[in-house]
C-alpha cells in the first residue's frame, strides 16, 4: 500500500469524524480544512473539495454549495463508516475504541 493511498484513507475518515462530531452533522469544506491541519492533515481547498466529491459518489455526504461555500453534511451511511460500524474501500476503518 501506498503511502499516498495511507493518507488519503485515513484523511477521508477524519473528514467523516469531523462531521460525525459536528451540529447538524455538517460544516464548511473550509472549517473542514482547519479542522484537518490540526490533525495532521494539511491539505489544499482543491485536495478537500476532491475528497467530499468522492465521498458524495461513495454517498458517505452529501455537499452543496451555499453560494460561493461548499457544505457537507453527513449520511447515516457515512455515520456508520465513521463508527466502524461499515467498511468502504478508500477510508479507513477505525481502530477499536478510536
Amino acid at each position: 500500500m501506498s503511502y499516498e493511498r495511507i493518507l488519503s484513507e485515513d484523511r477521508r475518515l477524519q473528514i467523516l469524524r469531523l462531521l460525525d462530531q459536528s451540529s447538524g452533522y455538517s460544516a464548511s469544506a473550509h472549517l473542514l480544512g482547519s479542522a484537518l491541519g490540526s490533525l495532521g492533515h494539511s491539505v489544499s481547498q482543491d485536495r478537500l473539495l476532491a475528497d467530499l466529491d468522492w465521498l458524495a459518489e461513495q454517498d458517505l455526504v452529501t455537499v452543496e454549495d451555499v453560494g460561493s461555500v461548499a457544505v457537507a453534511t453527513l449520511t447515516v451511511r457515512g455515520g456508520d463508516v465513521a463508527a466502524g460500524r461499515a467498511r468502504v474501500r478508500g477510508v479507513k476503518r477505525p481502530l477499536p475504541g478510536e
